[in-house]
């Protein structure tokens, strides 16, 4: 979708000869989820509100922002398409939900229980992005710019009827987005795939007895209402996507307004990073007060570091199968995981499985 551009004149008086002319530009942002999912809600609070506070200090450039939030224009399965072929011109891409066309971006989902630290887990990302030729590339081959990037807080089990433990796992349907299927993979239950948006119903009809999922989507969603037993597992943080603009867009974009969405997306990723670590534990007392009334009321229930072990030694080693498919089409997956895992390490993190190591 390309933008328009108009001269308007501003300010309260105009001298003859200096007038200030002032650009405004006509942007489409779009997402699959609405704004009550926290990253989505971001990129309006802070990406797109840093661009206009920083284009304003000039005041050369003005950014209309028609929004499409909320599967206005497409759904989660076509993000980066419509990214790609300018249906948007900025918008969040869902790389779960991408994992043939952005393979490296897998990594962590192949890695769970690394960290559950989201900012620090960005960091990281966005260092190999920086550093990473293959991992850049394998994103800007699809006519994007990616101006920030996204994570998840922490993951749990959110379920109709109560779980005890690691062993009641087994036989149970559990909807998971995309690859995250993988972490279920030893543990006897049935990945169901699935998004925050079709989550809620898919237990409402029984596709699924419950979900692999984190606290700041299961909030806003409303999952807890049909999934109020909250197993906490901490199963760790996961590289989610990135928010994007299609490049014919970015372009056409004066260098001004580049430079601007650069340094918003930035912010938005430290912002975003921070955000799900702060609000982790508060989303999960949230569902406790406002499903108290239910029945059954929602109550959370900590697993074992017993069974935590159990499910962490029973998974099979999925980091290497990623890897050796990858290396396999001549993508350096494992020098990118062992990368991934030393980015965290650096920064304090302490892997409760060496995946890297396994490789």
């Amino acid at each position: 979708m390309k933008f328009l551009c108009s001269t308007v004149l501003s300010g309260a008086l105009v001298l003859p000869g200096l007038a200030f002319a002032e650009e405004t530009i006509n942007l489409t942002v779009a997402s699959s989820h609405p704004l009550v999912i926290p990253w989505v809600g971001m990129i309006k609070s802070h990406f797109m509100a840093r661009t206009d506070e920083i284009l304003a200090q000039t005041g050369n450039y003005k950014i209309e922002w028609n929004e499409a939030f909320g599967g206005q224009l497409y759904k989660a399965n076509a993000t980066l398409d419509s990214v790609e072929q300018g249906i948007t011109d900025i918008g969040w891409v869902f790389s779960f939900l991408e994992p043939a066309k952005l393979p490296m971006s897998q990594a962590s989902s192949y890695a769970p229980f690394t960290t559950a630290d989201a900012a620090v887990q960005l960091e990281v990302m966005s260092e190999l992005f920086d550093t990473n030729a293959a991992f850049r590339e394998e994103w800007e081959q699809y006519n994007l710019k990616v101006l920030g990037f996204t994570g998840t807080d922490s993951y749990d089990v959110y379920t109709k009827e109560p779980i005890s433990g690691f062993a009641d796992l087994a036989g149970m349907k559990l909807s998971a987005p995309g690859v995250l299927g993988n972490w279920l993979r030893g543990t006897g239950a049935n990945a169901v795939d699935g998004a925050l948006t079709t989550f809620y119903t898919d237990i409402q009809t029984g596709v699924s007895d419950g979900v692999l999922s984190l606290a700041l989507g299961v909030l806003p969603a409303k999952i807890y209402e049909v999934a109020p037993h909250i197993t906490r597992v901490d199963m760790g943080v996961a590289f989610s996507g990135a928010v994007a603009i299609n490049r014919d867009s970015w372009d056409a974009l004066p260098e001004e307004v580049q430079t601007a969405m650069v340094e918003a997306g930035k912010y938005y990723t430290v912002s975003h990073g921070q955000d799900l670590n702060d609000r982790h534990a508060a989303a999960l007392a949230k569902m406790v007060e406002l499903g108290a009334g239910q029945t059954p009321p929602v109550e959370i229930t900590d697993m074992s570091e017993a069974d935590r072990q159990a499910w962490v030694q029973a998974m099979p080693d999925i980091a290497k199968e990623w890897a050796d498919g990858l290396e396999a089409k001549g993508t350096p997956a494992r020098d990118f995981m062992r990368a991934y895992m030393e980015g965290v390490r650096k920064r304090g993190g302490t892997p409760v499985r060496a995946w890297d190591e396994e490789l």
